[in-house]
C-alpha cells in the first residue's frame, strides 16, 4: 500500500527506535542485535524483492509531503475577509429592493476580488511548493550481494548502506564497521566540528542524540573514513524526522477550561472556555487576531468602515424620515459602500505577489505573503554564524614557524582556491604583532619562491601541514578548486597548496616522493594524529604530528628557536611562550594546532603497522610550528551588518561555537564595536554570553540586562528560542536566520524566520517565511528593502484610496441637502459611479504606487514602528485633508453646475431615470463624477511622495520645469494606469444607455470647463498643504537630528553604552521619525 499522504503516526515512537519498535532503541543494542532484530543481511543485504516490500510497507524515505497548494482553503480566504463580506451584504441588499444593475456591478467586484485574489495566491502557493530537498539523491546500499547506487527515498529499514568521505547519510543506521569515521552533525546538534564514531560501544536509552556515537543520523555529511552500518530508521521516525514532526504539529485552537488546584472546574469555566473559542474563531475568519501587524490593523479598519458605513446608512435614511423607496435605500447602500475600500484587497495582494517575484530576481524566496511587508519592521536579525555570516569553511589564517617568524593570508571568496588571497610574512612572534593594526598588503611573499629557497625549517613545516593529513584538495579539468575530507585538514592542505606542497604532488602519481607506511588517527584522550611516511628518495620514515597545542608541546623535546642557531631542548620556558603565541592567535577567533616531527629510525612491519604502539611514536618530537584556522565571514558579512546598523537593525550572533571565537568574528563582522574598552563592564558583558549563562537566568533578570546579548556562544536551540521570547518582551520585532534542523524551532518562534536554501535543512524551510537562495547575509538586505519598499507603498495607496472613501462619503453626506420635490435626497454621484471610481479608476492605480520603486534612502532610516504601522498620525491627517478638500470641490462642481449656470431644478425620481427635467442633474452629477476621477487620478501622483512637490520629487535637478514630465514616466505601470483612467471616463459619460441607466449621467460639454478649474484648485491646494508639511517637519528634523552623530554608525548604533557617552538611547519611535524627517522633510 501506499503510505498516507498525512504522514505515520509517531505517536509513542521514542527517539533512537526503528519504524518497527525493536526491543531497545538501536543505541543500546549490539550491531549485531540490530541486524538481527531488523531482519537484515550483515553480508549480502537484503534481496530486490524484500527492498521493494519494505518500501510499500514502510514508505518512502522521506520527511513526508507538506499539505502543499490547496485551492479550496485558497479560496475560502479569499472570500472569509471583512472587505468581501460587506460588499457581499451590500450585493445582498441591492438585489433585496430590486437594484439589479447595482447589485450585477457589486456581484462583478466581488468576482474580480476574489478571482485576482486566488489566481496570485496560488501561484505563489506553487511557487513555494517546489523548495523541498534535502538529503543526497543517492546511496550506496548492499542489494543481493552487490554494493548498487539506489535513490535515498527507497532506502527501507534492515538496508546495509556503504558511506564513505562526502556522503550524505541517507537514513538513521547503526554503524557495523567504522575506520576513521566522522560525521558533520551540525544540521541537527549545531555542533560545528566533526564527530568521531564507533561500533562497538553501547549506550543507554535515554542517552542524548549527540553522544550516540555508534549511530550516523540521517542527512548528516560524510567529514572522513568510511563506514557500514544498518538503516534501522527512515522518514519520519529519524532523528531529523521527528523534529520535523513536531514541527508541523498545529497547536490547538480550542480554548483550555481553567481549574481549580484540585482540577475541577464550574459549569461557568466550561462555558467560558467555548466563549473565548468561539471568539478566537470570529476573530481568525474576520483576520483581526491573525497575521501581521498590517494585517491585524487592515482587518480591524474593514471592521471599523462596515461600523461607519451601517452609520452613515442610518444617517441616509434618516435625513429621508426612513423612506422605503428604492432610490433612498440604493442611497443609503451607496453611502455604505462609498466608505469601502472594495480594491484594497486586490491591490495588497498583487502588490505583495508581484513583490514575491521581484525577491526571487534578489536571491530570496518568500514562503508566505505576510513575510514580505513585516520584513519593513524588523528591528533585530538572530543570524546563526556558520555558513550564514561566514563561509561555512575553515580556512588557515595564520602560521608561524618559531625560527621565522609569522605568516598570514589574506581575504579570499574561495575558501578551497590556494592562489587567492595575498600571504603576507612578518618576522616575529604572533604575541609581539598587533594584528589589529596591520595592513594586509605589508611583507606580502609569494609562497612558491619560498620554497625554492629550500629551507629547512619552512620545508619541516610544510611536510607535517600536508602529510599528516587526509584530506584532498585538487583542481578538476575546468579549473575550478575542490576539497573532500574534514574542514580543519582540508583548511591546512589548502595552506600547503599555497606553498605548492600539495599531499597529492608529494605522495601521488608514478614515482611519488614519499610513501605512507602508518596512519594513527585523531583520539580524543590524546587529542592527535599521526602518520609515518617514508622519503624514498633516502628511504628515511618520517613521523608527522599535529594537534591540540598543549598536548603537542608536551611529546616535543626539542626545537629550532632562534634562526641559525640550531636545535635546541624544549624547555618549559619555550613551551610558555608556545602557549603565549597560541593565547595570542586564539584572540582572533582561531582554533589553533601544533604542528611536530622527527625521523624514525626503528624497523616498521607496514602490514602491522597500525598496531604500532603510538606513545612510542608521539615523543621525542621535534616542534615545528603553529597553524591559526578560522571559519571565514563572507566578504560581504561586514558590510551587511554596518547596513543593519544604518537600518537600525540589530544584529545577534547565536553560534555554537567557542566564545572567543564568537567574539573575534563578531568584532570582525561589526556586530560588537571596536571600542569594546569602552563599554562599562556590566554592559560588555551582557553582549557577550554563553548559553549556560543566559540559560540560568530567569526572565526577570534576563529583562533587567542593560542590553540583551549580541553574541551568544555554545548556544542551544533552547537558548534561541528563549532569545527570541526576550526580545519579544522588549516589544522588538525579530528575524531569525538559520539552515540547521537546530534552528527550526527559533524559526518557527521569530516574526520572520529565514532559512538558507543551499545549506539549509527541509525541516528549517518548513518552519520558515523566507528562504535565501544564495545562503547569503547580504541577501537579508535585499528582504529588508524589499519590506520597507512594500510597506512604503502600501502606506501610499492606503491614504489614497481612504482620501477618497472620505471624499466620497463626504459628498454624499452632505449631498443629503440636495432634496428633491417629494423631500427625497438627490445623490451626486450614483452607486455604480461609487464602484467605478473605487474599483476600476483608484484599482489601477493603487497598483501603480505598489509597484514605485525604493526611495534612495530606504537602507538608512530606522524600522516603522509596528504599534503606528502604516496609519501614523501624518497618513490620518493628510487622510482627512485631502478627503475634505476632493469632497469640497466635488460639491462646489455640482453646485455650479446645478445653480449657478443650471435652474436648480432637482426634477422628480433623478436618483434613477433620465427625463428631460432630470437633465440639469444628470449632468452636475457627470461633472461631479468627472471631478472625483480626475481627482482621484492626479492624486496618486501625488503620493509618489508624500512630502514633495509632484512637480520637484527630485530637489537637485536642474530641470526645473520639466523634471516632473521624467518622474511621471519613470513608473511607466501608474502612467498607463492613470492614462486609463482618463480615457475610460468618456465612454461612461458618452455611449447611450451605459450613461443613463448605468451611471444615472448624461455627456457634458461646457462643464468641462469647471472641471479644470477645479484640477488646478485641487493641485494648488495639496501643493499647498504639502508645503506646509515640508516646512513643519524640517523644523523639527533640526531638533530631532541635533544630537546624533552624523556620519559614525557605531556612535550611532552603541554611543550611549561607551563610558563618558553624553547622549542616550533614544527610543524606536523617536529613531524613526528623526529618519523620516531627515529623508523626505526637504
Amino acid at each position: 500500500m501506499a503510505k498516507d499522504k498525512k504522514g505515520p503516526s509517531l505517536e509513542g515512537h521514542v527517539s533512537g527506535q526503528s519504524n518497527e519498535p525493536m526491543s531497545k532503541p538501536a543505541h543500546s543494542l549490539s550491531s549485531q542485535a540490530v541486524i538481527e532484530e531488523t531482519k537484515a543481511n550483515a553480508d549480502d543485504g537484503l534481496t530486490t524483492a524484500e527492498a521493494k516490500s519494505r518500501l510499500e510497507k514502510f514508505g518512502r524515505n522521506d520527511l513526508g509531503d507538506a499539505p502543499g497548494v490547496q485551492p479550496v482553503k485558497i479560496l475560502l480566504r479569499q472570500v472569509a475577509n471583512a472587505m468581501t463580506l460587506v460588499l457581499v451584504m451590500a450585493m445582498a441588499v441591492s438585489f433585496g429592493i430590486k437594484s439589479w444593475i447595482e447589485a450585477g456591478v457589486i456581484a462583478a467586484v466581488i468576482a474580480l476580488n476574489i478571482t485576482v485574489g486566488f489566481f496570485q495566491e496560488f501561484q505563489a502557493e506553487k511557487t513555494m511548493d517546489s523548495l523541498r530537498s534535502l538529503s543526497s539523491p543517492t546511496a550506496m546500499a548492499v542489494r543481493d550481494g552487490d554494493t548498487v547506487s539506489v535513490p535515498t527515498a527507497e532506502i527501507v529499514p534492515g538496508d546495509m548502506v556503504e558511506m564513505k568521505t562526502g556522503d550524505t547519510i541517507p537514513a538513521d543506521v547503526r554503524l557495523v564497521e567504522a575506520v576513521n569515521f566522522e560525521t558533520d552533525e551540525a544540521l541537527l546538534t549545531g555542533e560545528s566540528l566533526p564527530v568521531r564514531k564507533e561500533t562497538e560501544e553501547t549506550y543507554p536509552e535515554d542517552t542524548g542524540p549527540g553522544d550516540r556515537l555508534n549511530v550516523a543520523y540521517s542527512s548528516s555529511t560524510v567529514t572522513k573514513g568510511r563506514a557500514r552500518g544498518i538503516v534501522f530508521a527512515t522518514g519520519m521516525y529519524t532523528e531529523i524526522g521527528t523534529i520535523a514532526s513536531a514541527l508541523r504539529q498545529k497547536q490547538s485552537k480550542r480554548r483550555p477550561v481553567k481549574r481549580k488546584e484540585d482540577g475541577r472546574a464550574g459549569p461557568h469555566r466550561y462555558a467560558q472556555a467555548y466563549a473565548l473559542t468561539g471568539f478566537d474563531a470570529v476573530g481568525r475568519f474576520l483576520g483581526v487576531n491573525v497575521g501581521t501587524p498590517l494585517q491585524k490593523k487592515l482587518s480591524r479598519l474593514a471592521i471599523l468602515l462596515f461600523g461607519i458605513a451601517v452609520v452613515c446608512a442610518i444617517i441616509v435614511l434618516g435625513a429621508n424620515e426612513f423612506s422605503g423607496a428604492q432610490e433612498v435605500v440604493i442611497y443609503a447602500v451607496a453611502t455604505g459602500l462609498s466608505m469601502i475600500p472594495a480594491s484594497l484587497i486586490v491591490v495588497l495582494t498583487i502588490t505583495m505577489a508581484a513583490g514575491t517575484k521581484r525577491m526571487v530576481e534578489r536571491h530570496v524566496i518568500v514562503r508566505n505573503l505576510k513575510s514580505l511587508e513585516a520584513l519593513g519592521a524588523v528591528t533585530d536579525i538572530c543570524s546563526d554564524k556558520t555558513g550564514t555570516l561566514t563561509q561555512g569553511k575553515m580556512v588557515a589564517k595564520k602560521a608561524w614557524i618559531p625560527c621565522l617568524g609569522t605568516y598570514s593570508v589574506g581575504t579570499s571568496n574561495e575558501p578551497f582556491n590556494p592562489t587567492l588571497g595575498d600571504m603576507s610574512f612578518m618576522e616575529k612572534q604572533p604575541r609581539d604583532i598587533d594584528f589589529v593594526q596591520l595592513d594586509e598588503k605589508e611583507g606580502v611573499v609569494d609562497a612558491h619562491e619560498l620554497m625554492k629557497h629550500n629551507d629547512e625549517h619552512l620545508l619541516a613545516y610544510m611536510n607535517v601541514a600536508s602529510l599528516a593529513n587526509l584530506a584532498n584538495v585538487h583542481k578538476n579539468p575546468e579549473g575550478e578548486w575542490h576539497a573532500r575530507g574534514d574542514p580543519t585538514e582540508i583548511a591546512i592542505q589548502v595552506f600547503a597548496s599555497r606553498f605548492d606542497w600539495n599531499r597529492l604532488k608529494l605522495s601521488g602519481g608514478e614515482k611519488p616522493a614519499w610513501h605512507q607506511v602508518a596512519e594513527f588517527p585523531f583520539d580524543s584522550d590524546v587529542k592527535k594524529m599521526s602518520v609515518i611516511f617514508r622519503e624514498n628518495e633516502t628511504n628515511t620514515n618520517w613521523v608527522f604530528t599535529k594537534g591540540a597545542v598543549e598536548r603537542v608541546i608536551y611529546s616535543c623535546t626539542s626545537v629550532a628557536w632562534n634562526k641559525g642557531e640550531g636545535y635546541i631542548p624544549m624547555t618549559d620556558k619555550f613551551r610558555n611562550e608556545v602557549l603565549a603565541n597560541m593565547e595570542s592567535l586564539a584572540k582572533l577567533g582561531l582554533r589553533v594546532l601544533g604542528l611536530a616531527s622527527k625521523t624514525y629510525t626503528d624497523e616498521i612491519d607496514e602490514k602491522n603497522a597500525g598496531e604500532m604502539d603510538r606513545s612510542l611514536i608521539e615523543n621525542d618530537l621535534v616542534f615545528r610550528g603553529l597553524v591559526g584556522l578560522y571559519d571565514p565571514p563572507r566578504p560581504e558579512s561586514a558590510p551587511s551588518v554596518r547596513q543593519c546598523h544604518e537600518a537600525g537593525i540589530k544584529v545577534h550572533m547565536l553560534t555554537g561555537d567557542h566564545p572567543g571565537t564568537a567574539r573575534a568574528i563578531a568584532l570582525e563582522v561589526g556586530i560588537l564595536p571596536s571600542r569594546m574598552n569602552e563599554v562599562p563592564k556590566d554592559v560588555a558583558e551582557s553582549m557577550v554570553m554563553t548559553a549556560s549563562q543566559f540559560d540560568k537566568l530567569s526572565d526577570d533578570q534576563i529583562d533587567a540586562l542593560p542590553t540583551l546579548p549580541l553574541v551568544v556562544a555554545r548556544c542551544a536551540p533552547n537558548t534561541k528560542v528563549r532569545m527570541i521570547e526576550a526580545l519579544h518582551r522588549r516589544k522588538a520585532f525579530c528575524a531569525m536566520t538559520g539552515d540547521g534542523v537546530n534552528d527550526s524551532p527559533s524559526l518557527k518562534r521569530a516574526d520572520v524566520g529565514i532559512a538558507m536554501g543551499q545549506a539549509g535543512s527541509d525541516v528549517a524551510k518548513d518552519a520558515s517565511d523566507i528562504v535565501l537562495t544564495d545562503d547569503n547575509f547580504a541577501s537579508i538586505l535585499n528582504a529588508v528593502e524589499e519590506g520597507r519598499r512594500m510597506f512604503d507603498n502600501i502606506q501610499k495607496f492606503i491614504l489614497h484610496l481612504l482620501a477618497e472613501n472620505i471624499a466620497q462619503a463626504c459628498t454624499l453626506l452632505i449631498g443629503l441637502a440636495f432634496k428633491d420635490s417629494r423631500g427625497l435626497s438627490v445623490f451626486p454621484l450614483a452607486p455604480v459611479e461609487i464602484l467605478w471610481v473605487i474599483m476600476i479608476t483608484s484599482g489601477m492605480p493603487d497598483m501603480g504606487l505598489g509597484f514605485e520603486i525604493a526611495a534612495p534612502d530606504i537602507l538608512t532610516r530606522p524600522p516603522q514602528n509596528l504599534e503606528r504601522g502604516v496609519f501614523t498620525l501624518e497618513v490620518m491627517v493628510d487622510m482627512l485633508v485631502y478627503g475634505l478638500w476632493v469632497a469640497a470641490l466635488c460639491l462646489g462642481a455640482f453646485t455650479l453646475v446645478l445653480y449657478g449656470f443650471g435652474d436648480g431644478d432637482l426634477g422628480i425620481n433623478c436618483n434613477d431615470v433620465y427625463t428631460d427635467a432630470c437633465d440639469t442633474v444628470f449632468r452636475a452629477r457627470a461633472t461631479c463624477f468627472a471631478c472625483l476621477t480626475w481627482f482621484a487620478l492626479f492624486l496618486a501622483w501625488e503620493m509618489v511622495n508624500m512630502r514633495r512637490s509632484f512637480f520637484r520629487m527630485q530637489p537637485k535637478s536642474k530641470k526645473y520645469f520639466t523634471q516632473w514630465m521624467y518622474d511621471v514616466w519613470r513608473n511607466k505601470f501608474l502612467f498607463w494606469a492613470i492614462i486609463a483612467g482618463f480615457v475610460t471616463i468618456f465612454p461612461t459619460l458618452y455611449i447611450p444607455v451605459i450613461n443613463h441607466i448605468v451611471f444615472k449621467h448624461e455627456g457634458i460639454s461646457w462643464e468641462w470647463g469647471v472641471v479644470f478649474v477645479a484640477a488646478t484648485l485641487f493641485f494648488a491646494g495639496v501643493e499647498f498643504w504639502k508645503f506646509c508639511k515640508r516646512v513643519f517637519f524640517r523644523r523639527r528634523a533640526r531638533k530631532s537630528l541635533g544630537s546624533l552623530p552624523a556620519d559614525d554608525i557605531e556612535a550611532r548604533v552603541f554611543g550611549n553604552y561607551f563610558s563618558g557617552s553624553p547622549q542616550g538611547e533614544s527610543s524606536p519611535s523617536t529613531q524613526s521619525e528623526a529618519g523620516n524627517e531627515k529623508a523626505t522633510g526637504q
